[in-house]
């Protein structure tokens, strides 16, 4: 008899486009993985009792995204210290013990898309952030890992920006204010962290000095280009991307916590990215 595969899932709600049991399904083929991973929408006020219910029935793991992922750091028994610190997991896996881990991998797929997919360099460079929520949380640790100029954090609530700047301060030189924090300046790094191009609107932006050498990344991703992609374009960034190698790069080390085997993500950024122009 075969035996069945190891189950896995993303909760969250809204789900249903969710791209991650494809990108899973070409991870486990890839790394020869016997293992199932399927999308599931949960009621929101019942996250707690459905991640019991998956992990009581065989669960092995479990990826997490909107609304819930101050939800599930709650949920573990046990956090890593970047979880720790962002307040957020997107990561849960069930230890031999039977306990539940929680780890945040956002930032680590953000910060390996543009340092080693993209070939970006953030050492040294002034790096700014548009917007101050959830996503922009899970990012700003690793952020300071690589040891920026400075991180600024830009959104129209000044107090949030600077709520989150101030958490995170022991870690590097990080500053947060409103949109008029960044009038003038010139940025190496922009980062949009908005969902206006959910809407196709373009982000609230101040005055920026983008130079030659300026990348722009946008963590939103589609077929096309988003507003805040195209604006970067015309501004002539040196380099722009969007955020779906930071997906894969995020489900890659949640793979890797899962299986302790890193898959290669290239090809299925390209296989995604083909996906996405098909659909």
């Amino acid at each position: 008899m075969t035996a069945q595969p190891d189950k896995y899932a993303v909760f969250g709600n809204p789900i249903k486009h969710s791209k991650s049991p494809a990108i899973h399904a070409a991870f486990a083929e890839q790394c020869g993985q016997h293992l199932h991973y399927r999308a599931v929408r949960v009621e929101l006020d019942d996250f707690a009792r459905s991640a019991r219910c998956f992990f009581a029935s065989g669960g092995k793991g479990l990826n997490v995204t909107v609304p819930f992922k101050q939800e599930a750091c709650a949920f573990a028994d046990t956090l890593t210290a970047r979880a720790r610190r962002a307040g957020a997991v997107n990561t849960l896996s069930l230890g031999a013990d039977g306990t539940i881990a929680g780890d945040t991998t956002d930032g680590i797929g953000l910060v390996r898309d543009m340092v080693a997919n993209l070939g970006w360099q953030l050492q040294g460079r002034r790096v700014a952030i548009i917007g101050a929520g959830g996503a922009v949380r899970g990012v700003l640790e690793p952020l300071l890992s690589e040891r920026p100029a400075a991180l600024l954090i830009a959104n129209r609530t000044a107090a949030r920006a600077e709520e989150l700047a101030e958490a995170f301060a022991s870690l590097g030189p990080v500053r947060g204010g409103g949109l008029e924090l960044l009038e003038g300046l010139e940025v190496d790094v922009l980062i949009n962290a908005t969902s206006a191009g959910l809407s196709g609107e373009m982000p609230a932006l101040p005055e920026i000095q983008l130079t030659v050498r300026s990348c722009c990344y946008d963590m939103l991703y589609g077929a096309e280009p988003t507003p805040f992609m195209r604006w970067a374009a015309q501004n002539t960034a040196w380099a722009v991307a969007d955020g779906l190698g930071m997906l894969v790069e995020q489900a890659a080390e949640s793979f890797y916590r899962w299986r302790q085997v890193r898959p290669a993500t290239q090809p299925v950024i390209a296989r995604m990215r083909h996906l996405l122009a098909a659909a």
